[in-house]
């Protein structure tokens, strides 16, 4: 029975395996948004990013030497990771560099704040944000009905939890690649016989 059980369960698993390839398109995906966001905000509001790399922690930046060369390598690395990992192309690769940025980020930015990237409701800035929106309802019901109507308010305690999450995202990314089919590296590999090995 226990042998009937490992066999019907190892075929199933070598079934799943078979489109494993789906699992990291989707983490490809997902991370696509993620990773335009910074990069659109930091090739469009370049010069802010590198006041913002040179300020220091007192004045709300991060205190960093050589602001315009870091804000450089940080822009490129974002831009160029983006059009990869969108393409699965040299996704190992770039995963690397893209793991780095993320690491310093989390630590410089957000370890600062916890683990949680929205407030829970026992942090004192969600409370204050539920007792405006009590005196809200009380006072202007129809401006509650109308900031709520699309989702409830939330604070943002910009903590950890989602650099972490992507930060996992990549690892996958650089031990698994971008997956077979979906992405440029498989058919690389395909056509290309020094590529087969990587």
């Amino acid at each position: 029975m226990l042998t009937k059980l490992i066999s019907w369960y190892n075929l199933i698993v070598s079934k799943i395996m078979k489109v494993d390839f789906i699992a990291l398109l989707l983490i490809r995906l997902y991370l696509i948004p993620v990773i335009y966001e910074g990069a659109h905000s930091k090739v469009m509001g370049f010069s802010g990013t590198v006041a913002w790399f040179s300020q220091s922690t007192a004045e709300g930046g991060l205190g960093l030497p050589f602001p315009w060369l870091l804000a450089f390598l940080a822009t490129s690395t974002e831009v160029l990771g983006l059009i990869c990992i969108a393409l699965g192309l040299f996704t190992r690769i770039l995963a690397i560099p893209m793991i780095v940025v993320m690491s310093v980020a989390s630590l410089m930015v957000h370890w600062s704040h916890g683990w949680l990237a929205i407030a829970s409701n026992s942090m004192e800035s969600s409370q204050r944000m539920t007792a405006f929106l009590q005196w809200l309802i009380e006072n202007f019901p129809g401006r509650y009905n109308y900031i709520t109507q699309l989702g409830d308010p939330i604070i943002l305690n910009n903590g950890i939890e989602f650099s972490a999450t992507y930060f996992i995202m990549l690892l996958v990314l650089l031990v698994y690649g971008g997956g077979k089919y979906v992405s440029v590296d498989h058919w690389l590999k395909k056509i290309t016989p020094v590529w087969r090995n990587k």
